[in-house]
Order: structure tokens, then C-alpha cells, then sequence
């Protein structure tokens, strides 16, 4: 077996969200993780609950904000005030990570409030690496993009996702937050093969892996965040790990929300996955 050293900064590269309903349970309890992940637009506005949260981890924890508002692929303009709320959050609390989604989600000063698919065309692609460009040279850091579900393909397709996302990593010189099981859920909806697929990614902008539950309606599979991770994901996951390396590694869980235990009981299944491949140093 291939033996790998990573080396962290952070205590162990496991997180959880940080949910509302176990604010208080995880203050007092700390449990034992390297991380949490909040939504960006949760706490980077105002200096309530959400914002005190943070304050009171942040001796003890790493933190990665991860936002779904950024609309990248919109034909709306980037929004001025969004991006200064952002950075002046950043600012703040020096997250490990952001990240955002390679999606759009409204147009025409309109949110549909959902991660929306883009076509994979040139066009769209130079678009999008323009947008990235722009957030980051005013944020002054990169950000990760995160691949999203689909349920449908565009006739218009000139490329395949990972050839499009490969593009838009190279060319925006982004990260990318490895969403695995939209790996899976994608590869089942449109017929590829979630192992090439990882393959053929440049694993070097791999900055942060999510796994999350998901739904089988039959027909298709369905991106829910309101269960266990499937056997299917986990085996993408411990191939990946032993294949390119660790990396930060999320659990998220975000509908029908069960107790703090059962999160972190399954969110530790990630160390017993990586401590069968991988020796590491901290």
C-alpha cells in the first residue's frame, strides 16, 4: 500500500457545519475536530448569535466559509455590496478557506435561492474565469469552487464537466472545494465515471473534499444533505484519499438535522477512512 505523509496546520482535518440547533452543545462540549464550515451569508452580516459562535470557537478551531450567493454564472453584474460584506468578514476571522459553488443562482436581480446548472461552453467558461478574477483580486486570495449536482445536460454542451471545470481551475488559478458526492449523484444522472472523473482533475487545487447524504428516487439521484453518507460516496472518498492525499474534509448535513452525537459519529468515519491509507504527521 502507498504510504503518504500530510502534513496540517490544523489539529485534524475533520470538520462539521456549524448548525444552529448545536450552538450551544458544541460551546460547551468542544468536540474533537480541526474544523467547521459556516455559510458565509449566515454570519457575515450583523453581531448576533451567529457572529458570537465564531468568536468563542475560534481559540480552538479552524473555519471555512462557504457561501451560496456569489452567482458566479449569472448574466447579472457581481454584486458590489456582497463582496465588501464578504471581505470585511474575512477580515475578521481569517478563515482557513472560501469557497463558493460553480452554479448561478438568479438573473435579472432575481434569486431562485438554488444552485442552477451552467452550460459547458467556451463561452460560459470565459465568463466565468472573468467573474472568478474579478472576486479574487478584489478579496486579494484565491477562493475554491465547488462542483454542484445536476439533473440535467445542456444540448449546447461543447465540453464534459471535468473538462469544464478543469479549464476554469487552470485558468482562473482557483481551488477547488471536491464535493464527492456530486461526483457520485452526477456520474449516476448523466452515465460517467466517477473514478476518471477524479483522475482527471489537477488534484493540486483540491483545497477541501464535502461528503453528504443523498436520495435515490429511482429515475435519478437527488442532492439532499439530510442523511448518512452512502457506501458508494465513502468508496470514492477512500479512493481518493489513497490515491492524491488527504485534505480538509466536511460532513455535511443540513436538512433534517439529527443530534450533535450522530453527526460527529459519522463525520469520524473520514479519520477511520484516511488512517487505513495514510500515516500522519501533525
Amino acid at each position: 500500500m502507498l504510504v503518504l505523509r500530510i502534513f496540517f496546520n490544523m489539529k485534524s482535518p475533520i470538520g462539521i457545519g456549524l448548525r444552529s440547533p448545536h450552538f450551544e452543545k458544541i460551546e460547551v462540549s468542544r468536540p474533537e475536530l480541526g474544523f467547521f464550515e459556516v455559510i458565509s451569508e449566515n454570519h457575515m452580516t450583523g453581531f448576533g448569535r451567529h457572529r458570537w459562535i465564531i468568536e468563542k470557537l475560534r481559540p480552538d478551531y479552524d473555519f471555512a466559509f462557504h457561501g451560496v450567493s456569489l452567482n458566479l454564472g449569472s448574466p447579472d453584474d457581481l454584486s458590489q455590496r456582497y463582496l465588501e460584506s464578504l471581505k470585511s468578514f474575512i477580515s475578521d476571522f481569517q478563515p482557513f478557506i472560501v469557497s463558493d459553488h460553480l452554479c448561478w443562482s438568479g438573473a435579472h436581480s432575481h434569486s431562485w435561492f438554488d444552485l442552477l446548472p451552467l452550460p459547458f461552453t467556451q463561452v460560459v467558461l470565459e465568463r466565468i474565469v472573468e467573474r472568478i478574477s474579478r472576486v479574487q483580486d478584489f478579496l486579494g486570495r484565491r477562493i475554491a469552487i465547488e462542483n454542484i449536482s445536476t439533473y440535467l445536460q445542456f444540448k449546447t454542451n461543447e465540453m464534459t464537466e471535468v473538462e469544464f471545470t478543469r479549464a476554469i481551475l487552470e485558468k482562473a488559478d482557483c481551488d477547488l472545494l471536491l464535493d464527492i458526492n456530486n461526483v457520485h449523484i452526477n456520474s449516476s444522472n448523466h452515465s460517467f465515471d466517477p473514478y476518471s472523473y477524479l483522475k482527471s482533475l489537477p488534484v493540486d487545487r483540491v483545497k477541501q473534499i464535502h461528503l453528504a447524504g443523498h436520495e435515490d428516487r429511482g429515475s435519478f439521484l437527488f442532492d439532499t444533505h439530510d442523511r448518512a453518507v452512502s457506501s458508494s460516496v465513502w468508496k470514492l472518498y477512500e479512493y481518493f484519499v489513497s490515491s492524491f492525499g488527504i485534505r480538509p474534509s466536511l460532513l455535511e448535513w443540513d436538512s433534517e438535522i439529527p443530534s450533535l452525537e450522530e453527526i460527529l459519529k459519522e463525520a469520524h468515519k473520514m479519520e477511520i477512512s484516511y488512517q487505513r491509507n495514510h500515516e500522519i504527521s501533525t
